[in-house]
């Protein structure tokens, strides 16, 4: 990728269905000296926008609508005057957290969001949530949000989720990337599609 890729970790809070569970989220940062896209701002704008320093953000971009990938987008939306982007159909999930304050844009299938001379496309992969999104880079990096983890697909057995459809976008839209592709996830250890891939009816017969 022309663009770096930068990790940001914070700590917090994943509240759904009346649980709460105490997280730790990757932050992903993609772009170069001048400029970056922020993926996933999670619980503390602070530590991300110290990382951004100085350099325009072009988004904020949410990989889905959980409040420990969302709850700091507006706070750095304010302090940078980038747009949140969140696809459409997580937006329940998103008022939740920000009753009054709208996504700034709506993230599609096929389309690309640009930063730093690299164009990242969007794969649109429910399951895990009904509007996950990844992006994919040009030079073997996916930014999978809860989608894929190193040993497993992200839960589904919260409200919104669904595990038939989640092992579909894997399969479908993520195993048919090259095998080498290193997957940034939304929490835990980096991982590549070759490693993850032959466990697929491992995950299936588990059945969550």
């Amino acid at each position: 990728m022309t663009a770096r890729i930068e990790l940001v970790r914070t700590n917090g809070i994943f509240s759904l269905d009346g649980q709460d569970f105490d997280v730790e989220n990757n932050i992903w940062l993609i772009g170069d000296d001048s400029e970056v896209i922020v993926v996933d701002a999670a619980h503390d704008a602070t530590p991300i926008a110290a990382a951004v320093g100085d350099r325009r953000v072009v988004a904020i971009v949410c990989t889905h609508g959980h409040n420990d990938h969302i709850n700091a987008a507006d706070d750095l939306a304010r302090a940078t005057r980038a747009p949140v982007m969140l696809h459409e159909a997580d937006r329940m999930l998103w008022d939740i957290v920000f009753p009054t304050r709208a996504p700034d844009a709506a993230l599609r299938e096929g389309e690309t969001v640009r930063v730093a001379g690299t164009d990242l496309q969007v794969l649109h992969t429910p399951g895990h949530s009904p509007g996950g999104i990844c992006l994919v880079g040009p030079d073997g990096h996916v930014f999978g949000g809860d989608t894929l983890f190193k040993g497993g697909p992200g839960a589904t057995g919260r409200s919104y989720s669904d595990f038939p459809t989640i092992i579909s976008s894997i399969r479908d839209r993520l195993f048919t990337l090259p095998a080498e592709t290193v997957v940034h996830t939304g929490h835990g250890d980096t991982t590549k599609i070759a490693d993850e891939a032959p466990h697929l009816d491992e995950w299936i017969a588990r059945g969550h």
